[in-house]
């Protein structure tokens, strides 16, 4: 009887015991994913970084962590691929024209002017057969594509109105480290200049830079308005970036989690994706009412010309970034004006 009674206090002893192991284990930690990118937080891609973060965290129960940096606080443009490719970070998303640093040339093909008539004929690239190839291109340098993330149309400025070909002659004009872009503006007349995003427009405030090309929401977001004072409504080129991670720490992870990451990804990229089209109509439609630029919408005669002078770039870049890949996306996004 005395037994009975103490039966239920050694249960609950029991109970409590084991309850102190368990409470005395450590958690086990997660796996953490350094996103690093140069974006600021309040942008398209810098929300769809923040997305993701929420997505994965809740979807993994914290089995992973997304450490988001924004700004380059980690590395700055020229570096972050290679700090990537060391496994320093897990994940960037750098704009398409850096992965052609790497030797990856056919990713120039997003740079070539007038290829993309919209944001229709982006997708249409992207989202076929075209744009699954080239990210598979990227496991021979030790990443993995995971998604396309919009920038979207870009339109140049200076400090003068540009509205001709022949206006841009003489004209030091930055631009993202790429062979095309280069070729672009040497094609225009004009010096180009390669400077990294954070420092543009300090360059352009002290003259060092006269002008640049940008898309509505870059140009708003770095307050390039307060240090340009006009802009073409050229929609010459697209901007996109790639979200890469280390294939290494890709391949380390087990496939559930890896699952998780898609997912995220691509209710992520869904979200970025569509913000920024909002953002750039909106960013347009505020630049149009600002009293501190002129915005200039090319007429049919003025944007002719501009297709027209800018033609030898597709031409003569075609067999560097490879023929197939060019005709391919040309037919893909139905964009194939030169050669008509």
């Amino acid at each position: 009887m005395k037994l009975a009674r103490m039966l239920p206090l050694l249960l609950l002893g029991a109970a409590l015991s084991l309850a102190g192991i368990a409470a005395a284990q450590p958690a086990v930690a997660p796996i953490v994913i350094k996103f690093s990118h140069i974006a600021d937080s309040a942008t398209p891609r810098g929300q769809a970084a923040l997305r993701f973060k929420q997505l994965v965290e809740q979807a993994s129960h914290d089995r992973l962590r997304v450490d988001v940096y924004p700004n380059g606080v980690l590395y700055r443009e020229p570096d972050e691929l290679e700090a990537l490719q060391l496994g320093a970070v897990q994940m960037l998303a750098p704009s398409l024209s850096k992965l052609a640093l790497f030797g990856l040339r056919e990713f120039e093909v997003f740079d070539l002017p007038y290829v993309f008539t919209d944001q229709n004929a982006v997708d249409r690239v992207t989202r076929g057969a075209v744009g699954k190839n080239l990210l598979k291109k990227l496991d021979a340098r030790g990443m993995v594509g995971l998604a396309y993330w919009n920038g979207g149309f870009k339109f140049m400025s200076a400090n003068k109105p540009i509205m001709m070909p022949n206006d841009f002659i003489g004209l030091r004009m930055r631009i993202h480290a790429s062979r095309v872009l280069d070729m672009q503006m040497d094609t225009l007349g004009a010096t180009p200049l390669t400077i990294d995003a954070a420092d543009v427009y300090t360059a352009l405030e002290n003259g060092l830079a006269d002008g640049t090309e940008s898309t509505p929401a870059n140009f708003r977001a770095r307050r390039w308005d307060q240090v340009q004072s006009n802009i073409t409504l050229s929609n010459h080129g697209y901007i996109g970036y790639a979200v890469i991670v280390n294939k290494r720490f890709w391949e380390s992870l087990p496939t559930d989690l890896r699952k998780i990451i898609e997912d995220a990804m691509a209710e992520a990229t869904t979200y970025g994706n569509a913000l920024s089209a909002r953002e750039n109509s909106a960013a347009l439609e505020w630049l149009k009412k600002s009293d501190r630029v002129v915005v200039h919408v090319p007429s049919t005669t003025e944007r002719a010309a501009w297709r027209q002078a800018l033609q030898p770039v597709a031409r003569d870049l075609e067999a560097r970034i490879g023929n197939g890949i060019v005709t391919a996306t040309e037919s893909a996004a139905d964009g194939r004006w030169r050669r008509r």
